[in-house]
């Protein structure tokens, strides 16, 4: 499983929520994870490897050391408090980061791999890293966050250093 770069289509693309998790939908949570972690990235949404599901991995613990896989199927935020500032990076966008301004702490609600439903309060890069990954689900990019100015600096720094084919 490939992860897509800047200019693919399903970065742009608002991810569509998964009606029925089956045999198909796990296959693609085990393919994503095996990507994310060879990749070494704390999150990975459907989008990044070109499936247009609203489906997103995240292991903020694996920066510790010990992996805790977690998956959110049809993630929603309810609720948001507080700001901070913290440099981010992108699977999809190789080499480059920026510090971005997300909210500090969240409260969500998603659907786990057997369909149920659950809340979570989450803060800190746990939060930072919920927020990244949702975004892709709104055909959002983290770059998409900065200002005027920093996003013409990246343009530059994009057409000097994107991956080659």
């Amino acid at each position: 499983m490939e992860i897509v770069i800047l200019g693919h289509p399903a970065l742009r693309e608002k991810a569509l929520p998964i009606e029925n998790i089956d045999g198909e939908i796990k296959r693609l949570v085990e393919q994503m994870a095996e990507t994310m972690y060879k990749a070494k990235g704390l999150g990975l949404a459907a989008n990044q490897v070109g499936v247009l599901k609203r489906l997103f991995l995240l292991d903020v613990s694996q920066k510790e050391g010990t992996p805790k896989l977690e998956i959110y199927i049809n993630p929603e935020i309810l609720h948001a408090e507080g700001y901070t500032t913290y440099e981010e990076g992108c699977l999809s966008i190789p080499g480059y980061y920026a510090k971005i301004e997300r909210h500090a702490k969240l409260y969500v609600r998603a659907l786990d791999l057997d369909g149920n439903p659950f809340e979570r309060e989450l803060e800190g890069l746990h939060a930072i890293a919920f927020q990244h990954e949702y975004d892709h689900l709104e055909g959002i990019l983290f770059i998409d966050r900065l200002s005027p100015l920093k996003r013409s600096l990246f343009q530059k720094w994009w057409k000097k250093n994107q991956p080659r084919k």
